[in-house]
């Protein structure tokens, strides 16, 4: 894939107000701490990649921006994530609200077993988004349209979502996800079960979807973070060990176990 060249550098965190921001942020699974107070801001409308070996606790961060780990018994946490400065963890948070204002995408495509077109409707009947048939057809349509698959699609959207190829049924979960309007858009690995082909498909639809969305991505694909992300946050042991401009960190990291990573040493 050939990555567009932006016209210029994306500004650094501090220079806009960051749609995410982790402050000093612990998480246990039972008495097994996963992340070690981590600050990291996520800035608005940039594609922040979170790279590092498996365990070291990306995942977890990842699904404690929406509270999908509140789903798992005997978990607690310490610190603060906030949305546009509103706590997620606040006592009257709305964890619904919440999940519809973060979208996620998970590694493996889940389509229901629907039609495709249900899919997408999906959300927009369970909030009451819309509140005619031409209207859902339109916010469909734009969902798909936006997840660069409606062309390939639109003739056959009463057929089972589950007969779509693998590629095409991550690009439906994220037209599902686009379809209830979220603030970030959360990617967990959106492209490791999928061909080259595919792949490059999702990369290209990241880079095209931050202009309207802040993207959190988990990836284990080193090329791929320096593809689509504007920033890199390195993870090691449920620490934050480095972030910066993913072009810094992949050309002159500042950290010797970040660049040990990076080149393969280990990991």
């Amino acid at each position: 894939m050939t990555r567009p060249s932006p016209r210029k550098p994306p500004p650094e965190a501090h220079e806009i107000r960051p749609a995410v921001e982790a402050k000093d942020f612990s998480f246990w699974y039972g008495k097994n701490q996963a992340l070690k107070r981590v600050s990291l801001q996520m800035p608005d409308r940039q594609v922040t990649a979170l790279i590092g070996p498996s365990g070291c606790g990306k995942s977890t961060f990842l699904r404690s921006i929406n509270r999908m780990n509140d789903l798992i018994p005997g978990i607690q946490h310490e610190g603060d994530i906030t949305l546009d400065g509103d706590s997620v963890y606040r006592a009257d948070q709305d964890v619904v609200a919440l999940r519809k204002r973060v979208g996620m995408v998970f590694q493996k495509s889940n389509p229901f077993p629907k039609s495709i077109y249900e899919n997408v409707a999906y959300g927009a009947r369970v909030n009451r988004i819309t509140s005619s048939r031409s209207e859902l057809d339109e916010l469909v349509e734009r969902s798909l349209r936006q997840a660069a698959l409606w062309d390939e699609v639109r003739d056959r959207l009463h057929s089972s979502a589950l007969g779509l190829s693998g590629g095409q049924q991550q690009r439906l979960c994220i037209a599902r996800a686009l379809a209830v309007s979220p603030r970030v858009l959360l990617m967990d690995e959106p492209a490791s079960a999928l061909d080259p082909i595919a792949t490059q498909k999702i990369e290209e639809l990241v880079y095209e979807l931050k202009e309207d969305y802040t993207i959190v991505i988990v990836t284990h694909n080193m090329q791929q973070a320096a593809r689509v992300s504007d920033r890199t946050a390195f993870f090691f042991m449920g620490e934050l060990i480095e972030v910066g401009r993913t072009e810094e960190i992949f050309t002159n990291p500042k950290v010797e176990q970040t660049e040990a990573y990076i080149t393969g040493r280990f990991g």
